[in-house]
């Protein structure tokens, strides 16, 4: 299945009824006054998050959204129904813009979220409504008001707490696969993965995590070379970023690391700040030169950071990684909630 983070709906809200213009008439009821009723208010249209969609293809492929019209109102004081609202569900991460001006309308990341994105027309008011001590017999009603039609812009960024970045072949997949449920795709071949995979992982405390395995990324990738941007959008979602560098590749895991880490930088100060953890994958056929150069280099360059060393296949070092993921997590929740007190 293609994973679709990008789409542009149509949003067309109802318009009001019109209002009605009449007479009571019955046998021996003279002079008995308007009742015309109003006409009823045009439905509206609806965005909700909902944790269990992970995608907006469902979403793509019905490109209006059109809410019910409100129902004309009639005579002896029948006032109109209200239109249908349209209601449009979206996954949980997904940023809703007005795709004329750019504005974004909301964010929306919690369960059940909604958001009127359209506003029905209000109903024309019938002659009834129009009746004063003065004048006991109006002979006017109002037509119902015109619904919004909005073009809209989604986009969806994944939530996660920790986002696996890499080069493709690094090891991403197998590594999520083994300290998680998830089921990703793992190949001896580069680009096996075309879709973000989400993990849960059991945290040391009871907690949970998730983390998201990203296709790899490339040389280019904040210009949009291969999945690019639209893979780099998700990583400003995270908490935390794990970078796998496949140790047992002959090519310099310097240069494959500054090549990474430029990417990041060029996307986005906000992504390339982010808290990183590091480790060095297929330790079970490494190329201990590279490895040993990369970690001079970071003692040097980097000295904040601890070099993981794990082999996701024969479950070494793993355990370790996920136990100081965990911990990180944790001083960065404790971090924020300091910060909002």
């Amino acid at each position: 299945m293609k994973f679709i983070d990008t789409c542009e709906i149509m949003a067309i809200a109802g318009n009001g009824g019109n209002g009605c213009m009449s007479f009571r008439r019955e046998t021996y009821v003279p002079r008995g006054g308007p009742n015309g009723g109003n006409g009823g208010n045009g439905g509206d249209v609806i965005l909700i998050a909902d944790s269990t969609k992970h995608t907006l293809m469902d979403v793509r492929y019905i490109y209006h959204r059109r809410a019910e019209r409100g129902v004309h109102g009639k005579g002896k004081d029948m006032h109109g129904r209200t239109g249908e609202h349209a209601y449009v569900v979206v996954p949980v991460g997904t940023v809703v813009k007005n795709a004329d001006t750019g504005e974004i309308l909301a964010d929306m990341t919690e369960q059940d979220e909604r958001l009127v994105v359209a506003k029905g027309g209000r109903g024309g008011r019938g002659n009834a409504a129009f009746v004063t001590p003065t004048q006991r017999a109006p002979r006017k009603s109002e037509e119902g008001h015109e619904g919004q039609t909005v073009r809209l812009a989604l986009e969806l960024k994944l939530i996660a707490d920790v986002g696996i970045i890499g080069f493709p072949n690094a090891g991403k997949s197998t590594f999520i696969s083994s300290v998680s449920a998830a089921k990703a795709k793992v190949a001896d071949y580069p680009f096996t993965t075309l879709t973000p995979n989400l993990g849960v992982i059991k945290g040391l405390y009871g907690n949970a995590f998730v983390m998201a395995d990203m296709p790899g990324l490339i040389e280019g990738a904040h210009e949009g070379v291969g999945l690019g941007i639209q893979l780099l959008r998700h990583i400003e979602r995270t908490k935390l970023l794990l970078h796998l560098i496949d140790a047992s590749d002959e090519e310099s895991m310097i240069e494959r690391y500054e090549k990474l880490r430029n990417e990041l930088d060029k996307f986005s100060d906000h992504v390339s700040s982010k808290p990183e953890v590091i480790a060095a994958t297929k330790m079970d056929s490494v190329y201990q030169e590279n490895l040993d150069e990369f970690e001079a280099y970071l003692k040097e360059n980097r000295p904040e950071v601890t070099l993981f060393k794990i082999s996701s296949i024969a479950k070494q070092g793993t355990s370790e990684l996920i136990s100081h993921l965990d911990n990180t997590l944790l001083a960065l929740m404790k971090e924020e909630d300091e910060e909002a007190l």
